[in-house]
């Protein structure tokens, strides 16, 4: 089978790592960027750079990622976008975090042009990309998945065809709402901890090695330990995703209590002024509560997500 072409929209933090990941692959591949000058570093690495989304409707298989529902309609249905012109490609894949009811509105447009659509979301920051530990979970039909399934192989060490249709969407908010219950959790027994005399670093260190341990547990235990708060994901996004799972949780009749309450202390912290912040922040709000301010322990601390060997 030939390789496939390809086109990708949306060079964000996220969406250069991932196009740069198709590149070094091998594939062909074109790129668009509403700011062209965030996309053009691409072209160092043989990406050729297109003017308008729909200069992209070529491509076999033309990958999304942008920010919100609005966006990802503008650039496959607004004016130039890539569902507009006389050619179709023939898969579109949807990665970026939107709705389930955008996604299905750009599903049935593509449908209409007789374009396979994937929704595609990802679990990982650029770090993990570059760890080589992307996650991905795709939902449409399997021949598509099928189609696809090489070039998101490519992103990471996951891939799961999760279903025919908007799945995809409902297991990264499920996913979304597992990293609130877990911060927060991890915020209270690193804070216990420290209160009974014992440094947040080892008594990271020791959690890591234990069965509990996970890889989200060690990369988020430089910012618990030091409090670098650079956001990978901000305190204010991950309370969207929050509601979002609450709502579906209302909706499928799923009580959620544990997500009911993180809710609110995520509202607490945006309140706070965290709403910036990665959601790690949660431990400050958390030793507020317990009486004290927490300090940066300046110590180095193993995230866990060394670059992937070339």
């Amino acid at each position: 089978m030939a390789t496939p072409t390809v086109g990708w929209i949306g060079t964000g933090r996220m969406g250069f790592q991932l196009a740069l990941r198709l590149l070094k692959a091998g594939y062909d591949v074109t790129v668009w960027n509403r700011t062209r000058s965030k996309a053009e570093p691409l072209a160092d690495s043989g990406a050729k750079i297109a003017d308008r989304p729909a200069a992209l409707a070529d491509r076999d298989i033309v990958f999304v990622m942008v920010a919100a529902d609005k966006d990802l309609e503008a650039v496959t249905s607004g004016e130039g976008g890539l569902l507009t012109g006389p050619r179709t490609p023939k898969v579109v894949v949807d990665s970026s975090t939107v709705s389930a009811g955008a996604s299905a509105r750009v599903r049935a447009a593509a449908a209409e042009r007789g374009a396979a659509f994937l929704a595609a979301p990802v679990s990982g920051n650029p770090k993990v990309i570059g760890a080589g530990k992307l996650t991905v979970a795709a939902s449409g039909p399997r021949e598509a998945y099928l189609e696809a399934e090489p070039l998101l192989k490519a992103f990471g060490n996951g891939v799961t065809h999760v279903g025919e249709g908007e799945e995809a969407r409902l297991v990264k908010i499920a996913h979304n709402v597992f990293l609130g219950v877990v911060i927060q959790s991890l915020a209270e027994i690193t804070t216990l901890a420290e209160r009974g005399g014992v440094s947040r670093a080892p008594f990271l260190e020791f959690l890591n090695h234990s069965v509990l341990g996970s890889a989200f547990t060690r990369y988020k235990s430089p910012a618990l330990v030091n409090l670098d708060f650079q956001p990978s994901f901000t305190t204010e996004l991950l309370r969207k995703d929050l509601q979002l799972g609450l709502a579906a949780g209302t909706e499928l009749g799923v009580p959620m209590p544990l997500a009911a309450n993180v809710d609110m202390l995520l509202a607490q912290a945006i309140g706070a002024g965290l709403e910036d912040k990665d959601f790690a922040s949660l431990l400050l709000e958390q030793a507020r509560r317990s009486g004290y301010q927490v300090e940066a322990e300046n110590v180095p601390v193993d995230d866990g997500l060394a670059p992937e060997e070339q």
